[in-house]
């Protein structure tokens, strides 16, 4: 089933890699706890409109999410934390302070009903594309793309309805 407005997030354990540390685990709970963040999901780093479009969209917009109360924006992509951490670097959302958790075996995707499978493109298991506002681990608004468009889950919009 997948998660809705007005539902409190699951508890999870991601990955990512850190320059210092190396890779390490984040619950997403401590994350959550007492906040308000933005969670974004897209298919995966250095694929066409999630490179393009969907996480510029929120290097462009991150001081402005940031003046409008939300404490931390968060990218959840079904990739290793190596890759991420790299991806971070090359589109800027590291320097923009975006966090980026490998979700590396779709569990988490999976669990908040937002996974997909596309033979076709080679995407077994993947987040599909999509936007929420979490506040203290509850959803307040949840907005989901269609596959190869980012329009409703992007940074502009997510500060729109703010």
């Amino acid at each position: 089933m997948a998660i809705k407005t007005g539902d409190r997030l699951p508890d999870a354990t991601f990955l990512i890699f850190d320059d210092e540390s190396g890779p390490g685990e984040v619950q997403l709970r401590e994350k959550l706890e007492g906040r308000k963040v933005v969670i974004f999901g897209l298919p995966g780093a250095y694929t066409r409109t999630c490179t393009a479009a969907h996480m510029p969209s929120f290097v462009r917009n991150a001081d402005a999410l940031r003046e409008k109360g939300i404490d931390e924006i968060i990218c959840i992509s079904v990739n290793d934390p190596f890759v991420l951490a790299q991806w971070g670097k090359d589109t800027g959302a590291a320097e923009a302070g975006i966090t980026i958790l490998g979700d590396s075996a779709a569990e988490y995707s999976k669990a908040i009903g937002m996974s997909f499978t596309a033979p076709p493109v080679g995407f077994y298991d993947r987040s599909k594309r999509y936007a929420m506002v979490v506040e203290d681990g509850v959803v307040l608004t949840l907005d989901e793309d269609e596959p190869g468009t980012c329009n409703t889950s992007g940074g502009e919009y997510i500060l729109s309805t703010l």
